[in-house]
């Protein structure tokens, strides 16, 4: 995944410490209630399509920007579905992030899904029934965002 010059230079000065960054997870819905995926370069795995946001970067225009950056397809955001803080990743190159994820349910309004970047092998559309091997991090937004329950958030804390 390209690495945002805002990172890069940080990492100049912070070397592989541990960065604690925004993130911002996009599920985007079709008229026929489909849901948008992505085959990610860096794993190969289906997943759905996120982000960093760019410093002062409002959370739904992230969303709306990435998944025009990775898919082709023009969204509109529609309300929050879950905020959570995920546990640090540890990249092979030694650096160390945390991220503060907020998922965000979109609509598609246009555009034909379709690679659009170097960050992933596939695009697609796939019926809620007939979803490719996902992980339990999109599945539960996939959920979340079906659902019209409030806001999503841990109540459990770490202390």
């Amino acid at each position: 995944m390209a690495t945002p010059e805002f990172i890069r230079t940080l990492r100049s000065s912070i070397g592989h410490e541990l960065l604690w960054l925004p993130g911002v997870t996009a599920i985007v819905f079709d008229d026929e209630g489909r849901v948008l995926l992505g085959r990610r370069t860096d794993t190969c795995r289906w997943s759905v399509i996120g982000g960093i946001p760019e410093p002062g970067e409002q959370p739904a225009a992230c969303a709306v920007r990435e998944v025009f950056e990775e898919t082709a397809v023009h969204c509109v955001a529609e309300r929050i579905v879950l905020v959570q803080a995920l546990r640090p990743t540890t990249y092979p190159n030694g650096d160390t992030c945390q991220y503060m994820d907020i998922t965000i349910r979109c609509r598609a309004v246009g555009g034909e899904a379709r690679v659009n970047d170097d960050e992933s092998l596939e695009v697609g559309w796939f019926a809620i029934d007939a979803l490719p091997l996902l992980d339990e991090f999109a599945l539960f937004r996939i959920k979340q965002a079906m659902s019209e329950a409030p806001t999503w958030f841990d109540p459990m804390t770490d202390s």
